[in-house]
């Protein structure tokens, strides 16, 4: 029995309602005072937490080293600012554009088998942030894998934003690059997986100011390769276009594969849009989860950091509303345009988010998406992906390719999940769109590959 015969069998049908990981890894700022009780609020059934088989949590005596050329100063016992037991490393960094690091090498070698890296730190003032790197590896880390932890968008959302403790989770698939002895595969495999000994989280600043980073833990945790030995997959589509209905669902229905559609209540029967008689077709006929991504049209467009706090929140109560009302369960949210910033009045969208859903999807995609999410409230997801040439977006060549992210996911157990929008029958014109027969080549490398097809609700009742 698959995965996803398994799971009917369970019960995971498309009307479950399930809930997302506790609180959020942010910053202290709560939502806006005055905001009610939403009507549809989340359930609150959380996936397991995943506990650490090792961990550095940086207390006083961790034996880390904070250093590099671009280092400026550091206590390697912050008592002033933590989220762990009663300290954290704290280091500024130069503004030089220069490596700055905490490291510790020597250590007894470790095997990563079956696991994933656990990373929780702060950014103080992330604006002058260029990037953070993750290395792991052996020799005083002559031998080494790196990580692209994080790369900073001085106008995109940003996965890291100041003062917020974040948790991020690096997986075997999201292994950038090799050096020394160790090497990857044309499929991106890694050419170990034990005998690591040194490990070095790694800062550098826009060269224009210093920053000033808080390192609070770095573990090892379980990955669910044993669970999924192939991975999972998610197709999601945004802002409801009936192309979904009429060109992707007869392209999926054969592989037995569902999809996530992310919808706009306001548009829904209009236009070129699905209809909710199409709409209930995909979820009752087709196993499809119909999730949220505005109320309003209006507010689509805007995006939400371009409204109040009142504003976003009055349009997540009465799209919640709006899809419980007509039959649609699912308490799923992909953010317009992936913006989760803080709003005009200063209250962080994804604090918002949470008051009426389980979790909210991103399309930032520095690293694949893991069981369970490091933060749910800012799932990552690879978009734009198109078969069309000088339009943008992310080629397909790129997602199917050897290397690329379906061999990742296959070859590490964890969870890709998908962003397309518009489906058509011609030749794409915009990085918003696939074509049909594209769309076909992708069903058809995932199932070749044998990578389990969930519904971003699926994947996270299945944790629950």
């Amino acid at each position: 029995m698959g995965r996803r015969s398994a799971l009917r069998a369970m019960g995971f049908g498309g009307l479950v309602t399930v809930g997302g990981i506790g609180a959020l890894a942010t910053a202290d700022a709560a939502p806006a005072e005055g905001l009610g009780v939403p009507p549809y609020a989340p359930t609150g059934v959380r996936p397991r937490y995943r506990r650490a088989t090792w961990s550095q949590q940086f207390q006083s005596g961790h034996g880390w080293t904070a250093g590099g050329a671009g280092t400026a100063s550091s206590n390697p016992a912050d008592t002033a600012v933590f989220t762990r037991g009663t300290s954290s490393v704290r280091v500024t960094t130069a503004g030089s554009g220069v490596q700055s690091y905490v490291r510790k090498t020597g250590m007894n070698a470790m095997d990563l088998s079956g696991k994933m890296i656990r990373l929780i730190f702060r950014v103080s003032d992330a604006a002058h942030l260029s990037r953070i790197v993750f290395y792991l590896g052996s020799s005083g880390l002559k031998n080494a894998f790196s990580w692209r932890v994080h790369t900073h968008s001085g106008t995109g959302a940003n996965y890291v934003q100041s003062g917020e403790w974040v948790t991020v989770h690096l997986q075997w698939a999201d292994v950038a690059a090799a050096s020394g002895t160790y090497t990857l595969s044309a499929t991106g495999a890694p050419s170990v997986r034990t005998g690591f000994t040194d490990m070095s989280f790694a800062v550098y600043d826009d060269a224009a100011a210093p920053v000033t980073y808080h390192l609070q833990a770095v573990e090892l945790v379980p990955d669910t390769e044993s669970v999924f030995p192939k991975g999972v997959v998610s197709i999601t589509f945004d802002d409801s276009h009936k192309s979904v209905h009429d060109l992707a669902r007869p392209v999926m229905d054969p592989y037995g594969m569902p999809g996530t559609l992310y919808n706009i209540a306001d548009v829904i029967g209009t236009g070129s849009f699905v209809t909710i008689g199409q709409m209930r077709s995909l979820q009752d006929s087709s196993g499809w989860e119909m999730a949220g991504h505005s109320y309003a049209n209006a507010t689509h467009t805007a995006s939400y950091p371009k409204l109040t706090a009142q504003q976003v929140d009055a349009d997540f109560a009465k799209l919640r509303e709006w899809l419980v009302g007509n039959g649609f369960t699912s308490e799923h949210f992909a953010y317009p345009h992936g913006a989760f910033q803080k709003t005009t009045d200063g209250v962080p969208v994804d604090l918002l988010a949470a008051r009426h859903f389980t979790t909210a999807r991103s399309i930032i995609s520095e690293t694949i998406e893991s069981f369970a999410p490091a933060m749910p409230y800012r799932l990552k997801a690879l978009t734009g992906i198109t078969d069309g040439t000088g339009i943008g977006g992310t080629a397909l060549s790129k997602v199917i390719g050897a290397g690329g992210a379906l061999d990742r996911c296959a070859g590490s157990g964890s969870w890709l999940i998908l962003c397309l929008h518009k489906i058509v029958a011609g030749t794409p014109a915009a990085s918003t769109e696939i074509s049909q027969a594209g769309l076909r080549t992708l069903m058809a490398e995932i199932d070749k590959r044998e990578i389990e097809v969930l519904t971003v609700q699926e994947a996270m009742a299945y944790y629950s």
